[in-house]
């Protein structure tokens, strides 16, 4: 009966105007009419929130060989939130990655690259920085505490929190809790409020940030002597008990060249944007056989496993080359997904 209702709808909507616009209904109108009328039969519209995630990552402070050995440092902030129709954050996670490997002045790679690179927030305690901090915190608590703080503002107050010279707290109830700087999250919190989208959330869903994170030895471009390629890869998920309620995926992927002499051949000065941001521009589609970028596959991937409980998506068929085996989500998805599935098994 719900999809008859839905049907008639959706007719409907094809010969309306929407609003007192005039403007004819375009197929998102039509479809996003269905969707909320399916909605409102099960969910309380009021309670509706918006999930959005934003990661950003950074080379600046890797450098080349000289009377120490070369480094190649990739720093990855990450901002997980979920907003409500006013634009108010309910709630938020800050994570981070720093992923480190050396080389020497002969270009060759010193540092194991099949060892785990634990975010932040995994790390804890081992992060060391509890033990020099002013205040005893670590910076997952740090982290924490200014996610805490945001929660009840808006993009626009969480932008306004006032920082000195150094970009650290100046407000006194945030600076006994927080003396890292904050600058860069705070222009990652406001760009997640800006991503921030109607996909499935409720008031009472639980907020998760997930990672997974890698490093490897690439093929190094003409002239260099290696390259070391970074790859984090993230999910924002709201949750309800076991359930999927909302899910955006993305990653950050920077690739970082050097000579035979120890010297960095990529330019260290410019942000690496997520592949999310970076759509078109990721050159995917050109090669894909459904003409889809990385993004858009990434986001039907987290549309599908939406509504599922955990067991669910860890049981979506691959083949061999963990590629989606069931035609529906091999339609829209002909990406290796083994590395999502594994993502979100880390929610348990």
């Amino acid at each position: 009966m719900k999809k008859f209702l839905t049907a008639i709808l959706v007719a409907a909507a094809l010969f309306t105007t929407v609003g007192c616009s005039g403007r004819p209904a375009t197929t998102a109108d039509v479809l996003q009419s269905s969707a909320d009328a399916e909605e409102g039969s099960s969910h309380d519209s009021q309670g509706s929130l918006r999930t959005g995630l934003y990661a950003v990552g950074s080379l600046s402070s890797s450098a080349s060989a000289g009377e120490e050995d070369g480094l190649i440092q990739t720093d990855v902030t990450i901002v997980a939130v979920t907003v409500d129709e006013t634009g108010v954050i309910t709630d938020c996670v800050i994570d981070a990655v720093q992923a480190k490997a050396n080389f020497d002045s002969q270009g060759q790679l010193l540092t194991d690259l099949t060892v785990p690179v634990p975010s932040k927030n995994e790390l804890g305690a081992d992060y060391g920085m509890g033990s020099i901090s002013g205040i005893g915190k670590e910076w997952n608590e740090q982290a924490q505490a200014l996610a805490d703080y945001v929660v009840g503002k808006t993009a626009d107050e969480v932008l306004g929190i006032a920082v000195d010279e150094a970009t650290k707290p100046a407000e006194a109830d945030l600076a006994s809790s927080v003396t890292i700087s904050i600058g860069g999250f705070q222009n990652a919190i406001a760009e997640a409020v800006d991503r921030a989208q109607p996909l499935g959330a409720q008031a009472g869903d639980e907020l998760r940030l997930v990672t997974s994170n890698s490093m490897a030895a690439g093929n190094a471009p003409e002239g260099a002597a290696g390259m070391v390629e970074t790859n984090v890869n993230i999910a924002a998920v709201t949750m309800n008990g076991d359930a999927i309620t909302s899910c955006v995926i993305d990653a950050v992927q920077a690739q970082v060249s050097f000579d035979g002499q120890g010297q960095l051949l990529t330019d260290l000065s410019a942000p690496v944007p997520s592949k999310n941001d970076r759509g078109a521009d990721y050159g995917m589609g050109a090669v894909s056989s459904i003409g889809k970028e990385w993004n858009e596959q990434a986001a039907a991937f987290a549309a599908y496993v939406t509504g599922k409980t955990l067991d669910e998506v860890a049981g979506i068929a691959v083949d061999e080359a963990t590629k989606p085996a069931e035609a529906d989500l091999a339609s829209s998805v002909t990406i290796s997904i083994g590395g999502f599935q594994a993502l979100l098994e880390k929610l348990r």
